[in-house]
């Protein structure tokens, strides 16, 4: 009864006419940036972290968390119409979606895309729901030495499923952990790597970052762009999915979402991989497994079903533990904190209207998008018309103004330009930053319980191997990268192998 209550009073929360209204903002916002190309979810909640300072914690956590889930419910949309993937977790539609609509059933392809998204967003609704009382309850129980080993699990996590190369990822981490370090250690009082800058005295400004590393980098990389994307014809008359196109859609659009809302709570994994995963599962479940890469409204449902579950599942760990499962919950994570609030299970039981409103608010927001994202697909492929160029200066100036508002400082911009040209540097090598703004934002929280844990055994590190909870927390760690170090042929071989074939010009 207390669950059914709770759920009933973040209904309340998130139905009051300003939650609604910061819902459909976040909605809206996320439907334009999963169209948009190189304009993701985390650049976009980076970029609006700064109007979040003098809005109510909850109203800017309900925005932030629909443009996440939106931008990720519409990234199909030009995938399947143009062959251009608005998010990464949408470019495997691209091979049967678009085949679908040089057939003629774009209309289709759009409205299954659409109900698939709506399904497996409100059966991860009711897993949030279920699940982030319990792993609170569990998280209670957990003390420095706990929460150590758990973190250290996140980072290998994401640096195992983020990229190929281990090592790469694991040096990303580090490289992290040390920007995190910087500032006033507040044990000794003493300043570490601030080489003497007093604007890095108080440490480094988390939005100048995120901001960096990948609003700047995006403006960087397409700069130069200015060509003009073909557009096809699109017809709403033929938005109504035939008999057959149910038929064949129910079962992949469950399977994908039992199998989007399992990656979805595990760090380093989230809807890109998810939606991979979910084409190869259906493609091999198939009796025809040719049709698929043709126009199969399978290939389309099952992955965008498991994207969008583990974009709502993504919040578990988050609301939870306080540790981010995902770039994007990183920076949800600092928004949080610059709000006042600490991450972890005391948020469920200190900000209760907060843990359920932003929890209904999901469930709300799904709707919106099943409203949202149809009529205003004229709009996106047209938008999709205009070139590169005139959209990155407005996205410049909008970022140097949020990250100069947060200090009144100049040198965070001039910071965050730097890290923009990083940025690139590590496209160039293929090094993905989420590990590393996983380990900005873990890095306080991490030194936090390891000198705790270290107080605890007196300074003896076998501490972490006597607590049988962060034993085993170590161990599974362990586990997982001796298996993908060994047994690399399974699912980054089909997720490097799919990704190749969906980026094959059309």
């Amino acid at each position: 009864m207390d669950f059914l209550q709770s759920l009933l009073m973040g209904f309340h929360v998130a139905m009051t006419p300003e939650n609604l209204m910061f819902c459909l903002i976040g909605a809206t916002v996320g439907t334009a940036v999963g169209v948009l190309p190189g304009i993701g979810p985390v650049t976009t909640i980076a970029m609006l972290i700064p109007l979040t300072f003098h809005m109510p914690a909850i109203g800017s956590l309900i925005m932030l968390a629909g443009i996440y889930y939106g931008a990720n419910h519409a990234g199909s949309t030009t995938a399947i119409m143009l062959n251009m993937p608005g998010e990464p977790s949408s470019v495997v539609v691209c091979l049967d979606g678009y085949p679908l609509a040089k057939k003629g059933r774009a209309g289709a392809a759009l409205a299954m895309s659409a109900i698939s998204s709506f399904v497996a967003g409100c059966v991860a609704f009711m897993i949030v729901a279920a699940l982030s009382p319990q792993l609170s309850h569990i998280a209670l129980a957990f003390g420095p030495t706990e929460y150590f080993a758990t973190i250290v699990m996140a980072l290998i996590m994401a640096s195992i499923l983020t990229d190929d190369s281990l090592v790469t990822t694991l040096g990303m981490c580090m490289i992290g952990l040390l920007i995190g370090a910087v500032g006033t250690d507040l044990t000794t009082g003493d300043e570490r790597y601030a080489f003497g800058i007093p604007s890095l005295s108080d440490g480094v400004n988390f939005v100048a970052v995120a901001v960096g590393l990948y609003a700047f980098t995006e403006i960087i990389e397409y700069s130069g762009t200015t060509a003009i994307r073909q557009k096809m014809s699109f017809s709403f008359r033929g938005l109504i999915p035939s008999r057959d196109d149910l038929t064949r859609s129910w079962k992949p659009i469950l399977r994908g979402t039992a199998l989007g809302s399992a990656f979805g709570i595990f760090p380093g994994t989230g809807p890109m991989l998810s939606s991979f995963v979910g084409y190869s599962m259906e493609k091999r479940l198939a009796k025809d497994p040719s049709r698929f890469g043709k126009g199969a409204i399978e290939g389309v449902v099952g992955p965008e079903a498991a994207a969008n579950a583990a974009a709502i599942t993504h919040f578990i760990p988050m609301l939870t533990l306080g540790i981010p499962a995902g770039a994007a919950m990183a920076i949800m994570l600092g928004a949080l904190q610059i709000q006042g609030i600490a991450p972890g299970p005391g948020v469920m039981t200190d900000h209760p209207a907060l843990f359920w409103g932003l929890i209904a608010s999901m469930w709300i927001g799904n709707l919106m998008l099943l409203v949202l994202n149809l009529p205003l697909i004229g709009l996106w492929v047209r938008l999709l018309g205009m070139p590169f160029h005139v959209l990155y200066p407005p996205i410049i100036a909008f970022s140097c103004i949020g990250v100069y508002s947060e200090q009144n400082s100049y040198f965070d911009i001039l910071f965050a330009a730097g890290l923009g040209l990083l940025g690139i540097l590590f496209r160039i090598l293929g090094a993905n930053p989420a590990p590393l703004i996983l380990s900005v934002v873990l890095e306080p929280l991490l030194e936090q319980n390891f000198r705790r844990a270290m107080i605890i055994g007196n300074g003896d590190v076998s501490v972490f191997l006597k607590n049988p909870i962060s034993l085993g927390i170590l161990l599974f760690t362990a586990a997982v990268m001796i298996y993908f170090k060994v047994k690399r042929k399974s699912i980054i071989d089909d997720v490097v192998n799919l990704d190749d074939k969906a980026r094959e010009p059309a």
